[in-house]
């Protein structure tokens, strides 16, 4: 996000400061109140399950004070994908552990969609009912970079690359021991990620499902409207 704005006035070309408060407020609200989301989603999913750390460890909340990560903040900023402090979870206590962490690791992906959702009905009514002027296209560019931001957040985490949410999804159908080898090389992962991110060539796979969401969340959100033929 940021990191796009920096490079085209390092290139010269020229910048809509109106767009770029629009991103900056969709961020700010995305880390008070969408970050800590995703992560009472992880911490309520796996107290349904029977794990109670999250509880237990009072991370069992909406504050964003609990989840707020420094760096993870900073990378939302730059980047427009971060990350919040994870909700601790043991898996010991599930009866399935692996697939249950695997519904867990959803829950927080899932989470973005659904606020991403909620975004987009927003701005789907403001375009079918609300005047249009300068005051309702500003609130649409934040809605739009919010939904954007969301979906980019889930697509993210579905990756299945350690320790996004997407590798414990992927952990539920590997056999113990090719999954004990698989979070062995951990560290390796996410040297590799990092590497992908900054060389560029993350951009592909990530866009690829960022697509395939962003798809699905306008189509639901649409869909209402378009039965009632107001859009």
């Amino acid at each position: 996000m940021i990191f796009s704005v920096i490079r085209m006035i390092i290139a010269g070309y020229p910048i809509d400061i109106w767009a770029v408060c629009a991103q900056v407020l969709a961020i700010i609200f995305i880390i008070l109140c969408i970050l800590p989301l995703h992560e009472f989603a992880h911490g309520w999913v796996a107290c349904k399950l029977g794990d109670p750390t999250a509880k237990l460890d009072g991370r069992l909340t909406l504050n964003p004070l609990a989840s707020v990560d420094p760096v993870g903040t900073v990378w939302l900023f730059l980047f427009g994908f971060g990350w919040a402090k994870p909700v601790p979870v043991e898996p010991r206590y599930f009866k399935k552990p692996k697939r249950d962490m695997a519904i867990v690791a959803l829950a927080g992906p899932v989470s973005n969609l659904l606020a991403a959702l909620v975004g987009a009905l927003i701005s789907y009514t403001m375009v079918a009912f609300a005047p249009y002027n300068v005051v309702t296209d500003f609130i649409l560019s934040v809605f739009s970079y919010y939904v954007t931001v969301n979906v980019t957040l889930a697509a993210f985490n579905l990756l299945p690359i350690p320790p996004l949410d997407g590798s414990r999804i992927l952990g539920a159908f590997l056999s113990d021991r090719a999954l004990a080898a698989y979070y062995r090389y951990q560290n390796i992962f996410v040297m590799v990620l990092f590497v992908l991110m900054f060389s560029g060539a993350f951009s592909g796979p990530l866009y690829a499902v960022e697509s395939v969401l962003a798809k699905g969340v306008t189509w639901v959100a649409s869909l209402p409207f378009r039965l009632f033929g107001v859009l």
